[in-house]
């Protein structure tokens, strides 16, 4: 795997990969065992859209296998004021192992991909988010066991996140249902994809509908970085879309929720819900440091 663009490109077999190194991984740091597997290796953060649980995740991930993680502000760049994106791909090329984009079009990770010459990895786009999706789905096979033949549903807007759980789900041989209010439904590339999994996915109005027997529960909030100027309307378009306690009673008893963070409680989750289910939360934010470290071992090494 030389890059990670999003998750349509991986494989199942490819997921799993990265899912059992994130594991071993996560092992070897609870327990205090070295993986100094990127000693001497750097890797550039791009960063326009803020971040807490990317930066951070990313540096110390890059620390723990013994490289250098260099924080590269959009706005402190040439790509800031303007420069091409292949011209700057072309220059870090030149000066880096891997860089880590996190952005607003898609198509910019595409092109730092075509014209650079090192491994990209996408930190985050307004189309996909394949970062948080492995945190996910590491986090489901830790309290479930396995993937397969699980359900997800996802309740809210059909934004990366939902775009990113989709398939990573079908090709996890999981079943998702999406529920989502007219107007703010998944990308039309991603829905083309689902059609080739039948009735295991699913996608309706009614939040109920797509809770009900649930093994795991997940959302994000209604309006997304770059989003903030609709963040009223968009509270009246998914009023009826919080995960409360009514809703958890139709999915199953033992389902888990996860949340990608920030939560905005009261609104896309009761703040019930939210502290019941925190430890699930928290492991999940925990997972983006372990499957990121997988993610850039596969990336900028032979292992």
């Amino acid at each position: 795997m030389k890059h990670l663009l999003k998750m349509l490109d991986l494989s199942h077999e490819e997921i799993c990969e990265i899912l059992n190194l994130a594991d071993q991984l996560k092992y070897e740091q609870k327990h205090n065992i070295e993986h100094k597997y990127l000693k001497g290796k750097t890797l550039g953060l791009i960063f326009e859209k803020a971040s807490t649980r990317t930066r951070v995740s990313f540096e110390v991930g890059m620390y723990q296998l013994g490289g250098l993680p260099i924080f590269l502000s959009a706005n402190d760049m040439q790509i800031g004021r303007g420069e091409p994106v292949q011209d700057t791909a072309r220059v870090l090329s030149r000066y880096l192992d891997g860089i880590m984009i996190r952005t607003f079009k898609q198509s910019e990770v595409e092109d730092l991909a075509k014209y650079g010459s090192i491994p990209i990895i996408n930190g985050l786009t307004d189309f996909c988010h394949p970062c948080q999706i492995l945190a996910d789905l590491m986090t489901i096979r830790e309290y479930k066991g396995k993937l397969a033949g699980q359900k997800m549903a996802f309740i809210g807007d059909g934004n990366n996140m939902m775009n990113s759980l989709i398939v990573g789900a079908l090709k996890m041989e999981m079943s998702i249902s999406v529920a989502c209010p007219e107007g703010y439904e998944p990308d039309p590339l991603v829905l083309e994809f689902a059609k080739g999994f039948g009735d295991k996915f699913e996608m309706v109005r009614e939040p109920k509908k797509a809770v009900v027997g649930a093994d795991v529960v997940i959302t994000d909030v209604w309006a997304s970085m770059g989003q903030e100027g609709e963040a009223e309307k968009r509270k009246k378009a998914f009023a009826g879309y919080c995960i409360d306690e009514e809703l958890m009673s139709y999915a199953k008893p033992d389902a888990i929720v996860q949340h990608c963070l920030p939560a905005h409680r009261g609104e896309e989750i009761s703040a019930d819900v939210f502290e019941a289910h925190a430890a699930e939360i928290f492991d999940e934010a925990e997972n983006r440091l372990h499957a990121q470290k997988a993610v850039i071992v596969k990336c900028l090494t032979d292992k």
